[in-house]
């Protein structure tokens, strides 16, 4: 048995580094058939997936969880989650991939509300709500046409299209039952207690490049400790969840505004652009600006 949890793009496909793929389409059978129905246990560093099940059933094990599926159902795995499924032969539905620091950097100016959502993972039974197809499938649909254009403005269109896929899903969310699940155990439930709260206190001092130890006496527990705790619940280590913080925001500012990198290197904390540059490349596969002229197709503003 492998010691180190697969990190896909998509499942079966080496993981691409952040934010060069945006949204990718397809049907849950064109994937899932070939591997004989059953989607071994994996993780998507960067991605959220949103599968919405027309018809069929199987069974989802999303971290340490198991949760029955049932069409119609909508599913959504955050990124960094360990997930894998097992399906019916009958299977059938669309399921979305989607660059999840991009759809978070929307809904952070347009829906703060829908973040919640977004890093949580569900299992949604929509047999009780009326009308889903009608609201769910035109934006799935939409979204597979966009995906094959490859014209001008796809990344506009396609996070607008996403973007409205998600409010639909914090929708049906509101209006449905969400799938009953046997619950974690209790040493499972407090672990990820912890990791949440440690994951809230980089939220809040990322930009301070505290020590790991200073994180660690917040929860009342060692370095090491602390790193195992993110291992296990989130399969990274503690120091990965502050570098994808602060990878986060750097990405998030490199794209959505146009403060010049060497303002942003000093906002994150950075010592100077240099060794900004350097953490970066080594985490992106680009420079700053290599990736705000690759991702948008900016002019150079440094």
């Amino acid at each position: 048995m492998t010691s180190v949890i697969p990190n896909y793009a998509l499942y079966g496909e080496t993981a691409q580094p952040s934010w060069q793929s945006t949204f990718d389409f397809e049907w849950i059978p064109a994937r899932s058939r070939p591997h004989h129905w059953k989607i071994r246990p994996h993780k998507h560093d960067s991605f959220i997936q949103i599968l919405y099940l027309t018809q069929g059933s199987g069974e989802a094990l999303v971290d340490t969880v198991r949760w029955p599926l049932a069409a119609p159902c909508l599913v959504l795995v955050p990124a960094q989650t360990v997930h894998a499924f097992t399906f019916s032969p009958n299977v059938d539905g669309p399921v979305v991939t989607a660059a999840q620091r991009t759809l978070e950097s929307m809904a952070s100016v347009t829906m703060p509300e829908l973040l919640t959502s977004l890093r949580k993972p569900a299992v949604i039974a929509l047999d009780n709500v009326a009308g889903h197809a009608d609201v769910l499938m035109p934006l799935f649909l939409a979204i597979e046409r966009e995906t094959l254009r490859h014209e001008t403005g796809q990344l506009t269109v396609g996070l607008a299209l996403l973007t409205a896929l998600c409010v639909q899903a914090h929708r049906l969310s509101n209006a449905a039952t969400p799938t009953n699940a046997p619950a974690p155990s209790p040493t499972s439930s407090r672990k990820a207690q912890q990791v949440e709260k440690f994951r809230r206190l980089v939220d809040s001092n990322y930009r301070k490049h505290l020590p790991m130890a200073d994180y660690a006496g917040h929860l009342g527990i060692t370095p090491g400790q602390l790193s195992r705790l993110c291992r296990d619940v989130l399969g990274v280590s503690a120091l990965d969840v502050i570098n994808s913080r602060l990878m986060h925001e750097a990405q998030r500012e490199l794209v959505y505004t146009t403060t010049r990198v060497k303002q942003l290197a000093d906002a994150l904390g950075f010592a100077d652009d240099t060794y900004f540059g350097r953490f970066f490349r080594k985490h992106a596969g680009l420079s700053p600006r290599e990736f705000r002229t690759k991702t948008l197709g900016t002019q150079n503003m440094d």
